[in-house]
């Protein structure tokens, strides 16, 4: 067996081997090399920008036409699509029934007419003969009453002929308003129902409006721009449908008269000529609102933002050339820009091209890297 003298003497020399190798192979740990970015300087600067809203386009009058009497459709004046004056005839409605009626009431008014100058005469004959104490106190009371009577008859039988004589009016139907006329709902010879039936739809043209709603914070802003009208530009209210942009501006009409408790939005109007027809009730479009605030924003590229959980960070270079993460707000997207609410000031600058390879504490260089010399040989050889 060893001794422990034996077994502490092979200890050192084990230990003094494994030490040598180690000194052999150890070399320095290579520096990180830093990683090429570009930094620029934050703008602040005066940023006008569109906040877009939802919006849908709406006559400003618009009208459900159906009869008034029942019947069948004798007459259709006017094409799919027409713009129509108002007191333009539209439809007509198999009037032999109703004019049948006025005829029978206007025979009825003229037999009423004569009972009523009947009872005139002979309550007039009546009166003369009780001054004379002729005649019984009786008949005279049963004259005055069916003279009454008939006067009662002839003021039935006018309003009757007034009645009957209306429903003959609404066998024609007329435009109540100028405007544009839609495809009909109905054909020569279909029977109609009164007030059920919708025979077509008419709505105004020249002016057309568009509706969308605005969050609740923003009442104060549009109840200005409402009472400022005189102080706004032709392009603070336009409206887009994709790339496009309708050639008119719009005038801001009216705000809603309540707050929708559920939405906690309320609705606002805008008013466009529409001279062309280039607008048609029921488009969906985008309203575009200028937001002419004088406060000046900080503009930083799209691209020198990163996310993270919901978060948004740039890198803002510090002392030895790295960089650390600054947590920003960010507000209106302008192009390829984005206004920074929070978290930068004038003075910073950030990093915009480089930002995927980097992390807290990363070692930057802003300096293109040399290009090898190709008469240099590689290293080890």
């Amino acid at each position: 067996m060893l001794s422990k003298k034996s077994i502490t003497l092979l200890a050192s020399t084990l230990l003094f081997f494994l030490f040598s190798c180690g000194n052999k192979n150890d070399k320095s740990a290579a520096p990180v090399p830093a990683t090429q970015v570009t930094v620029e300087s934050v703008k602040f600067i005066n940023a006008a920008y569109f906040d877009e809203y939802p919006g849908t386009v709406v006559a400003l009058n618009q009208i459900e036409l159906r009869p008034q009497v029942s019947g069948n459709i004798t007459g259709v004046y006017f094409k799919d699509g027409d713009k129509v004056s108002k007191g333009q005839l539209l439809y007509s409605i198999d009037n032999q029934l109703y004019q049948a009626n006025y005829q029978q009431a206007v025979a009825g008014l003229q037999v009423q007419k004569a009972n009523l100058n009947k009872a005139q005469k002979d309550a007039d004959r009546y009166h003369e003969l009780d001054k004379k104490d002729a005649i019984a106190k009786q008949l005279v009371d049963n004259a005055d009453a069916a003279l009454q009577v008939a006067k009662e008859q002839v003021s039935a039988g006018k309003a009757n002929i007034n009645a009957v004589q209306t429903n003959v009016k609404y066998t024609k139907v007329y435009a109540p308003f100028d405007g544009i006329i839609g495809i009909s709902q109905v054909k020569v010879g279909t029977a109609v129902a009164t007030g059920q039936t919708i025979l077509n739809t008419i709505s105004t043209v020249g002016e057309l409006a568009v509706d969308f709603n605005i969050d609740q914070k923003e009442i104060y802003r549009f109840n200005k721009l409402l009472n400022d009208k005189q102080n706004l530009s032709d392009s603070t209210f336009t409206l887009a449908f994709g790339e496009d942009v309708y050639p008119s501006p719009g005038k801001l009409s009216l705000l809603d008269r309540a707050v929708n408790p559920q939405t906690g939005t309320i609705k606002a109007r805008l008013i466009f000529q529409n001279n062309k027809n280039m607008l048609i009730a029921g488009m969906n479009g985008t309203v575009r609102v200028k937001n002419n605030g004088g406060s000046k924003s900080i503009l930083v590229p799209y691209k020198a933002v990163t996310e993270q959980l919901g978060e948004f960070f740039v890198y803002v270079p510090g002392d030895s050339s790295k960089v650390s993460q600054r947590k920003v707000l960010l507000g209106k997207t302008i192009d390829k820009n984005v206004i920074v609410k929070d978290g930068l000031k004038e003075d910073d600058k950030i990093v915009v091209e480089g930002v995927q390879n980097l992390r807290e504490g990363s070692v930057i260089t802003t300096e293109a890297p040399k290009p090898q010399d190709p008469n240099q040989k590689p290293a080890g050889k």
